[in-house]
């Protein structure tokens, strides 16, 4: 099946009882154990209504297995932890969601982990393993710069090295670009984001094969970040639009970064789909869309970050992305506040940069609306 009809149809359970074509709501906590093949239980995983997205999510990356999580942060916690422990080296690409990297440096060296945030390149990342590697981590396109990470030769890297590759796939989502295809061991959702779809939900994902799941499920279930059955139900619901959703948002992206470029109060532009990106060729090789998120640096001497977003009228200064409505933010002050001034330098997050998640809405409109943001009024 092709990703359209997946999105529908797959891991949907009908109903038995009155043959409802929706997925039923399982809200039970306890469950039945007698002459049953496993124990049900929400913080095992394995509820009726998290299978059902789990079996969803498996069709649309091409995975065996995979696991549901009250948030993206249980999820890369949960992921990072199962391969790591005292002694052990990760290699991390720096450029990656805030929350991501205030974990690693909040919490690695008191578990006695030891890591290495590296550029975005296959040189930078290969060498900057050790002996000790037991862990590649990346994201592409990555938060918030959209830099381009050559996924299939940073798989081959961790392929012949005997170490676990994983990405955050959340910026591309499963329609635009399927890492598990290019040999990555293991994607991870923000299902908060593109898969919820409709800024509502909260919830993350881990997907791979029935190996490597089952590699990350104790430490899942020690952690504890499962997801109740009411919330599983919205994402099933959800997901059904998924490529709808993101088709629109790739060519509305598109529309916005090519009027953002020809913006004389813009200094940059950074979207992968556009020729001038430095990774659009990798990025051609390895995404079947360039994505709804884009982000672009004002020269603040003739527009500040501030007034710009004041002055938007349609377009809503927000926290998260993802939805189908537009929505930007100030990455010193959202999504990367946690980090220090000095490392939001050596990242390149300005002041003056902006993310923006683009909707589903008609890009003339959000097009007219930056525009009258960006006047010199």
């Amino acid at each position: 099946m092709l990703k359209n009809t997946q999105c529908v149809h797959s891991g949907s359970r009908v109903d038995p009882a009155i043959g409802g074509l929706n997925t039923p709501i399982h809200p039970s906590s306890a469950f039945k154990y007698l002459d049953m093949p496993e124990n049900i239980y929400p913080r095992y995983y394995n509820t009726p209504n998290q299978r059902a997205v789990v079996e969803k999510l498996c069709a649309l990356e091409g995975a065996e297995d995979g696991i549901l999580f009250s948030s993206g942060m249980a999820a890369i916690s949960s992921l990072m932890l199962a391969f790591l422990s005292s002694g052990d080296h990760a290699v991390i690409q720096k450029d990656i969601y805030g929350g991501t990297h205030h974990f690693v440096t909040a919490d690695f060296k008191r578990f006695g982990i030891e890591f290495t945030f590296t550029g975005n390149t296959v040189k930078e990342i290969e060498a900057a393993i050790r002996s000790t590697t037991r862990l590649i981590y990346i994201e592409t396109p990555s938060n918030p710069l959209l830099m381009i990470t050559d996924i299939q030769a940073i798989a081959e890297i961790g392929r012949t090295r005997g170490i676990v590759t994983a990405i955050d796939n959340t910026f591309a989502s499963p329609i635009n670009q399927n890492p598990l295809a290019l040999g990555i061991d293991l994607v991870m959702h923000s299902a908060t984001k593109y898969l919820g779809g409709h800024s509502d939900l909260c919830c993350g994902a881990v997907l791979g094969s029935a190996l490597r799941i089952q590699q990350v499920k104790p430490a899942a279930v020690n952690l504890g970040g499962s997801l109740n059955a009411l919330t599983c139900y919205l994402l099933e619901r959800s997901l059904k639009t998924l490529s709808v959703r993101v088709e629109r948002q790739n060519a509305n992206a598109r529309q916005v970064a090519d009027f953002l470029t020809c913006q004389p109060a813009v200094r940059r532009v950074n979207y992968p789909g556009l020729e001038t990106h430095p990774g659009h060729a990798i990025a051609r090789r390895q995404m079947k869309g360039f994505g709804g998120m884009l982000s672009f640096e004002l020269d603040e001497e003739q527009c500040t970050a501030d007034r710009f977003l004041h002055r938007l009228e349609l377009i809503t200064p927000a926290l998260s992305l993802g939805g189908v409505e537009t929505i930007i933010c100030a990455s010193a002050k959202t999504s990367h506040a946690k980090l220090t001034p000095a490392e939001r330098q050596e990242l390149r997050i300005s002041d003056g940069l902006l993310r923006l998640s683009v909707g589903i809405e008609d890009p003339h409109d959000l097009i007219a609306d930056i525009a009258q943001a960006l006047s010199p009024r």
